[in-house]
């Protein structure tokens, strides 16, 4: 919106009101001199005094405007008291102030002052000398004070106008400003979530076939070959999952851009094959039709997936999970559970980051996860999806009853 209050402002608006001060006052003289009848031309010294408060009362018209109409309607009565023949040039100051009131006040306060105004000087004409109720001259004087009131209505309804205009337009700014900012921070919140399930993945096999390969030094020195090359692969796989999530981070004009595509439920096997190398067996059975899958219901499909049997292999010491996922009409179930362990193993500690990011996963496309301890033993995640993300919104609620889960639940 444009400030008008800019340094020197006001005292540009009171130049401006002086020098128009001047010029009507002038105007005044001249035609209050002027006798139509005899056509002569006398100046009359009280005529000129009566201008001049007018005219100069016009200087403060912006501050306080029924003020200075008080003062230029009284010396509108003077005029007439004067015997000077009222015309619109005459009667300028009265209606400058009139037009002020009504820009800068209300219409009920401008028209109520304009008809007061009208009815001092229609009254003081008819009881002058040279005026009847008749005169075409007083009838015009209501037409004069009627028309300013009209033109300073319809300049302050187009500046409030525009100033409405101007508000709304800052409104959507903020408003755009500030979605923007939404969104980059869910943009980061998404990254965040897509490297913390990358790194703690690979990171969690890598340590596991670490351990396998100190225990092959010992047992069979043949194999040590075959875990340092899983090793190598495991981290090469984290390292390129890496380099497309940071990817996401470039700008559109810079010169590399990630083509590598997102994972998903089709990587499965890949990823059962590394756990297995990892001492993890799992078995998997699938039901009902896959079909297409929306590519954000894939790709969290295949990170709830990643990040449970991740989960089971670091915390829970178990040698064996299951993975079963349900195809249905409207949704995807996919369920990883284990027995435990077989003896006492203390959990890593952790601020169960893996959980969370699961549940916002499953939240963000309208689904629902629960994860917790098996009556039976063993830990059990199960995630509910919808196959088209946008029609469900019914999950987010429930699973605020998951949030307080064993101390087991923390350390996942």
């Amino acid at each position: 919106m444009i400030n008008v209050w800019r340094p020197g402002g006001p005292a540009r608006l009171l130049a401006a009101d002086a020098a128009r001060a001047v010029v009507l006052f002038t105007l005044s003289v001249v035609v209050a001199s002027v006798d139509p009848r005899q056509r002569t031309f006398q100046v009359s010294w009280p005529t000129v005094l009566v201008a001049a408060i007018g005219c100069a009362a016009l200087v403060r018209r912006r501050s306080h405007p029924l003020g200075v109409l008080a003062v230029t309607t009284v010396c509108g009565v003077a005029f007439q008291l004067l015997g000077v023949r009222y015309s619109p040039l005459v009667a300028s100051p009265v209606l400058v102030s009139v037009y002020t009131v009504a820009v800068r006040t209300d219409r009920r306060t401008a028209w109520t002052a304009a008809a007061l105004s009208a009815a001092v000087l229609v009254t003081a004409a008819t009881m002058s000398a040279t005026g009847s109720w008749l005169e075409p001259d007083t009838v015009a004087m209501l037409a004069w004070t009627a028309l300013p009131v009209a033109v300073g209505e319809g300049v302050r309804s187009r500046r409030a106008y525009v100033m409405a205009v101007e508000e709304r337009a800052e409104h959507a700014e903020r408003t755009r400003e500030q979605e923007a900012r939404q969104r980059v921070a869910a943009e980061r919140v998404r990254i965040a979530r897509e490297l913390h399930d990358i790194v703690a993945h690979h990171i969690a096999l890598i340590n596991a076939q670490a351990g396998v390969a100190v225990h092959l030094v010992d047992q069979r020195p043949e194999q040590i070959l075959t875990a340092l090359e899983d090793i190598r692969d495991t981290s090469r796989s984290a390292l390129d999952e890496l380099r497309v999530t940071v990817g996401l981070l470039r700008q559109s004009d810079d010169p590399v851009a990630p083509r590598d595509p997102m994972p998903g439920l089709a990587q499965v096997p890949a990823l059962l094959a590394s756990f297995e190398r990892a001492g993890l067996s799992v078995s998997h059975t699938r039901r009902g039709d896959a079909g297409a899958l929306d590519p954000a219901v894939d790709l969290a499909a295949f990170r709830i997936v990643q990040e449970s049997l991740t989960n089971v292999r670091k915390h829970a010491g178990a040698d064996h999970a299951r993975l079963s996922l349900r195809y249905h009409r409207e949704r995807l179930t996919i369920t990883v559970e284990d027995d435990g362990s077989a003896g006492p193993r203390r959990p890593h500690p952790g601020a169960g980051h893996g959980l969370i990011g699961m549940r916002e996963r499953a939240a963000a496309l309208g689904g629902r996860l629960h994860a917790g301890p098996r009556p039976e033993g063993g830990f059990v995640v199960t995630a509910e999806l919808p196959l088209r993300p946008g029609r469900s919104r019914a999950g987010p609620a429930r699973d605020q009853r998951d949030g307080h889960d064993d101390s087991r639940t923390a350390c996942r």
